[in-house]
């Protein structure tokens, strides 16, 4: 009895080995292009989710938004891959429809849903903010919180909520800043030539937008020094170079023009001659005193 049940079951692995075969044979070149085709498009997904990003930023600010609307791109992509598989592997053409419909349609419910609650970040990815008490450039962002990398070499990742309740400075916004060149000279320089040559720095820096003109006002008649204010305009990437530039010039012409510039100090009067006297006059009564008094004397 073990014999013909052994037989029983080597015969039914033979069939079932026979009837894998045939599956191979007849579909077996259709489900490797199936497979084939679905790596295909989870490449194509992956590379069209990095530039479709990259396209979007050039016309929505909204960085949450555009990683939305690039995943659900990427989303649309593999489920049209994993349709097109499916339907040379042997599925159904109704049944991928009704897939790609439901899929579509759920993907639409949750843009119109959860759409208001995606945070409204007032920068891109690549531009340099101030966020609180933070300065550096935006390296990315997500639904959570956004990767910030300060000049220093720290990254910080600060929730998205404290930055929509917080006061945020973006310096990309508009294409140029203005320079603030502010320097004290001394009561007794020549101000009238102290403005030109100030003026003539910005004016001869080639980064220094023509318009608006470079200026140069008295800012104050301070305690110690007359405060000069030198504005002019430039490109936003040229800011902080053309900045520091400027102000070593400022300094290397002053010298050579020979005007002084301020710095604190404080004068001391010393009247030694007052207080000697003082000091001597008062000396000379005790001694005088002294001598016409005989108690005083012992």
């Amino acid at each position: 009895m073990f014999n013909a049940e052994g037989r029983l079951e080597m015969e039914q692995d033979i069939l079932d080995l026979e009837k894998f075969q045939e599956v191979v044979t007849l579909y077996g070149f259709n489900i490797l292009l199936a497979l084939a085709m679905l790596v295909v498009g989870l490449i194509i997904a992956k590379y069209c989710h990095k530039y479709l990003k990259i396209l979007f930023r050039k016309f929505i600010v909204n960085e949450a938004l555009v990683a939305t609307i690039a995943n659900i791109c990427a989303i649309l992509i593999v489920v049209f891959a994993v349709a097109v598989s499916l339907q040379h592997a042997g599925m159904h053409t109704i049944v991928i429809r009704r897939m790609l419909i439901a899929i579509t349609l759920a993907l639409i419910g949750v843009i119109i849903v959860f759409r208001p609650l995606i945070p409204s970040l007032p920068f891109k990815v690549g531009q340099v903010v101030k966020a609180g008490s933070l300065l550096g450039k935006v390296e990315g962002t997500s639904l959570i919180n956004t990767r910030l990398r300060t000049f220093d070499g720290k990254t910080f990742f600060v929730p998205n909520s404290k930055i929509i309740n917080d006061i945020v400075q973006n310096y990309h916004m508009t294409g140029t800043r203005r320079i603030k060149l502010n320097v004290g000279i001394r009561y007794d320089q020549d101000l009238i030539k102290a403005k030109q040559v100030l003026e003539s720095i910005m004016v001869e820096d080639p980064r220094v937008n023509v318009n608006p003109r470079p200026a140069v006002w008295v800012l104050n008649l301070a305690a110690g020094c007359v405060e000069l204010g030198g504005r002019c305009w430039v490109d936003n990437p040229k800011y902080w170079k053309t900045r520091c530039e400027l102000l070593e010039k400022t300094k290397l012409r002053f010298d050579a023009e020979g005007i002084v510039i301020a710095y604190p100090q404080l004068d001391a009067h010393i009247y030694y001659e007052k207080a000697s006297q003082d000091r001597f006059g008062e000396a000379n009564s005790i001694s005088e005193e002294t001598a016409n008094d005989p108690e005083m004397a012992t």
